[in-house]
């Protein structure tokens, strides 16, 4: 069978790799020169480090799955702590690796709330744990988190951070059902699932390159460099700018699957579902401290501005002194210049770590449809098309996730998983 997929980022590579584990090593498309889609390695005045940041969890599965499989173990790639969250200028919850309680042992022990405030949020866990993780459909985080009565500070300090961080949406927009799922395979999971896993190199090294080896080590071709321009039906199979193939997996963001699913009027519904849908955006600073310095944790939560969290690059396989400032989700920053965020950035680092040297601005980068809307009750298109032989993946099909590293990838062996098992 001739398989192709268009789009070399997570799930891309994942549905590549996991068709070349069936004996099936696809012809992929990507239009950039770096695989990686939004998770790719950026080489900046020398130093290598990402367009944007991402912290994975013992919980993601599937991801660990395969880069075992692509020969990127992730016992050597990756650093594993116990969840862990500094948040300036007071909170501090530190967890036990792994087990069922480690959460709620940990919020007791939290510093920065009152122990009612900490006896409170451990219960929310409970409670959601009885209800077997499930919340009303069209409920938000806030509304949860009121109904639950947890406290301003304890929604400030602890909810906040931790919903921006999974789903990157406000908790007054996020849906309380995708962020219950999160707690659930976080909690529930397997031994270690709440854990941190750190990035000991930059994130294209971590699954996407060593994926583009094995495809091109089993007889698969990997392009990079060659946006499509044409996908047009070709009798029962797909014609990619003139080169047949019977399945495709399309893998791009949904903006440009819309575009390339607009000229066959069976997909014209989806591809008009595909353009409605929003986005949040993430913004990214690059600092170079002035001097040695090293922050206490390798990531750490900021309140009293727009930054939400400043991440140690020298901790997270990058080079020693650089920072990465990050604000997710919509607020007052997007009517920022590039030039005035980063200024920005530079006044709030030096105002919360009054210790560290002057910071400078490297590079701004602001990716303005870094993820979907995590909203209550949004649809999401499956893996099977309209079209026959025809397959979706990325961060947005998986609907039981916010859109994350593991959730793309899943989405990619899922459309792995219907190539194989298509009719004929």
């Amino acid at each position: 069978m001739k398989c192709a997929v268009i789009g070399a980022g997570y799930a891309g590579m994942a549905a590549a790799a996991e068709l070349t584990r069936a004996g099936c090593p696809p012809t992929v498309y990507e239009s950039a020169r770096e695989p990686g889609g939004r998770a790719r390695r950026l080489v900046m005045d020398g130093r290598v480090l990402d367009n944007g940041q991402h912290i994975l969890s013992g919980a993601y599965s599937e991801l660990l799955q395969l880069m075992e499989l692509v020969g990127a173990p992730p016992a050597e790639l990756l650093e594993r702590l116990p969840l862990t969250l500094r948040i300036e200028p007071d909170f501090h919850l530190s967890c036990a690796t792994g087990g069922k309680l480690a959460l709620a042992a940990g919020l007791l022990r939290a510093r920065g709330l009152s122990l009612a405030d900490r006896w409170r949020a451990a219960g929310l866990v409970r409670r959601l744990r009885r209800a077997r993780y499930r919340t009303a459909a069209t409920e938000t985080v806030q509304d949860l988190l009121t109904r639950d009565g947890q406290s301003g500070r304890t929604i400030e300090r602890l909810w906040n951070p931790l919903c921006i961080a999974a789903l990157n949406t406000r908790p007054a927009e996020a849906s309380a059902q995708v962020f219950a799922n999160v707690l659930r395979d976080t909690l529930d999971g397997a031994g270690g699932a709440s854990d941190l896993l750190l990035p000991r190199c930059d994130l294209g090294s971590l699954f996407p390159r060593p994926a583009v080896r094995f495809v091109e080590r089993a007889g698969g071709e990997v392009r990079l460099g060659r946006p499509v321009r044409a996908l047009q039906a070709d009798g029962a199979g797909w014609s990619i700018d003139g080169e047949r193939f019977e399945a495709v997996v399309l893998a791009t963001p949904p903006w440009v699957a819309a575009r390339l699913l607009g000229g066959d009027g069976r997909a014209a519904e989806l591809a008009v579902h595909l353009r409605k849908l929003r986005y949040e955006p993430i913004y990214t600073c690059y600092l170079e401290a002035q001097a040695q310095y090293r922050l206490d944790v390798p990531m750490l939560g900021l309140s009293a501005g727009l930054l939400q969290w400043v991440f140690d690059r020298g901790q997270l396989g990058g080079p020693p002194r650089v920072f990465a400032a990050v604000v997710s989700a919509h607020g007052p920053h997007e009517a920022l210049s590039l030039e005035e965020f980063g200024a920005q950035a530079v006044r709030e680092l030096q105002e919360a770590l009054p210790a560290a040297p002057p910071f400078t601005v490297l590079q701004t980068i602001a990716e303005s449809r870094a993820t979907l809307s995590c909203t209550p009750g949004l649809i999401r298109p499956a893996a099977a098309t309209p079209l026959p032989g025809l397959f979706l993946a990325g961060d947005y099909v998986y609907a039981d996730y916010p859109s994350t590293l593991e959730g793309a990838v899943r989405s990619g062996v899922a459309a792995a998983h219907a190539v194989r098992s298509r009719p004929g």
